[in-house]
């Protein structure tokens, strides 16, 4: 039986150890928090389970809360053009009956570590240093690093031939109730909105360990006009300036929040990020080799709220190809080669990322300007922009490209006698 070390019981590192375990490798977790500290931690910038990944978690048994959770069935997208009027356009979040949903970090990693060792895998609870997995290396088959900060992380050289648009971002988020929708809308709505010069907004139901709340998120540049914390500022001076920023920049979305109230115990949140992707080898001092993986060695930028798709198809990813190796050694081939199936997905992604990241740089293209339009007026379209969430691959059939993005408004007023 092959021995797997896991550094990390973070999303990704998690989805493949129950993965690993499943089909009967020998798998071992270490990491720096036990499941109670994960739940009494602080919260985590929320991130969203997509349909697609969300048939994955099920696949292993690892949908706890769907049952609880607000299931998310239609999205909102207000873009904000600079000096515009701002358009919104309503899609549904699945081609079919699936939804999205949200999990506080807190009680979805919890849960799922208690799990992993109810099912029979083992879990250290331990710091780990580069000494420590130079040791490691001669007792595992396999070492994977599912945890970027400190130490370990400088294992992992920046690598800028695969993306090179890092853009520091500032992030606050406040988790909430009393977020009232539009007249007619389900409370389950998520709202999200692009501006032209103040960043993004959002506003998605989430699970929280208080149960149902709303995830308040402002992502923007660092220095921007919603980079409003650099002081830190307690919860409800945090919660004021957000309002505040809201009432400034869009109000729709004030008047959703102007009676938001925090969710009991730590629900707040202040965070800087810089979007990256690295080497996915990192080799220890005495010539042993490690695997990182999701967001140790792709940081996707937080305008897209892409971080979880992007852990779960890198578990997915990794999964198969350790599989389908056999009993072969895991060497640096493997190594890379396992990061670049994976990357066939994360590299639409992060081209997601940057035409979110660039589109409102300069004028507005005409083209873009033409999609946001047809968009508002034709369901199929939005639909098919908010399921991109889903899969971002798709987006380079239509979006990304103005001639195609033209081509297919044609056609799908063509099929509407338009």
């Amino acid at each position: 039986m092959r021995k797997i070390l896991i550094v990390g019981a973070g999303h990704a590192g998690l989805h493949l150890a129950h993965g690993l375990l499943s089909h009967g490798y020998d798998v071992t977790v270490i990491t720096g928090q036990s499941s109670q500290e994960i739940r009494t931690g602080k919260p985590s910038i929320s991130q969203w389970t997509y349909p697609t990944a969300l048939e994955y978690e099920r696949a292993l048994d690892l949908d706890f809360w769907s049952a609880l959770s607000p299931q998310v069935r239609e999205q909102k997208l207000f873009m904000v053009p600079q000096g515009g009027e701002p358009m919104s356009l309503v899609g549904n979040s699945s081609g079919g009956n699936g939804y999205v949903v949200s999990v506080d970090r807190r009680v979805k990693m919890a849960d799922w570590l208690e799990s992993f060792e109810d099912r029979g895998g083992k879990v250290v609870i331990h710091g780990v240093t580069v000494t420590d997995l130079d040791y490691f290396s001669r007792m595992f088959d396999l070492i994977i690093v599912a945890v970027g900060h400190g130490e370990l992380g400088q294992l992992f050289d920046h690598d800028t031939s695969r993306f090179s648009g890092a853009r520091p971002r500032a992030l606050a988020q406040a988790y909430v109730y009393d977020l009232w929708p539009d007249p007619g809308e389900s409370e389950n709505i998520g709202w999200v909105a692009a501006t032209h010069g103040a960043g993004n907004i959002l506003m998605f139901p989430v699970l929280t360990q208080e149960g149902p709340a709303h995830n308040l998120l402002m992502v923007d540049k660092k220095g921007g006009p919603m980079d409003a914390w650099p002081d830190r500022p307690g919860p409800e001076e945090q919660l004021r300036r957000m309002k505040d920023l809201m009432r400034k920049h869009l109000p729709r979305f004030f008047e959703r929040a102007k009676d938001a109230v925090l969710v009991e115990g730590a629900s707040t949140r202040v965070e800087d990020l810089t979007p990256q992707v690295r080497n996915p080898v990192g080799r220890l001092p005495s010539g042993g080799l490690v695997l990182g993986m999701a967001d140790v060695v792709v940081t996707m930028d937080p305008f897209v709220a892409q971080s979880w798709n992007n852990s779960t198809r890198c578990a997915e990813s990794y999964l198969h190809s350790i599989r389908q190796h056999g009993d072969r050694p895991f060497d640096e081939t493997f190594l890379v080669n396992a990061f670049d199936r994976f990357w066939e997905f994360g590299r639409h992604n992060q081209d997601w990322a940057e035409f979110v990241s660039t589109m409102w740089e300069g004028e507005t293209p005409e083209f873009l300007t033409n999609v946001m339009l047809a968009a508002t007026q034709y369901r199929e379209i939005a639909d098919r922009w908010i399921q991109g969430w889903d899969d971002p691959t798709d987006y380079q059939n239509w979006l990304f490209d103005p001639d195609e993005a033209e081509r297919y408004i044609a056609e799908v007023k063509a099929r509407h006698g338009d």
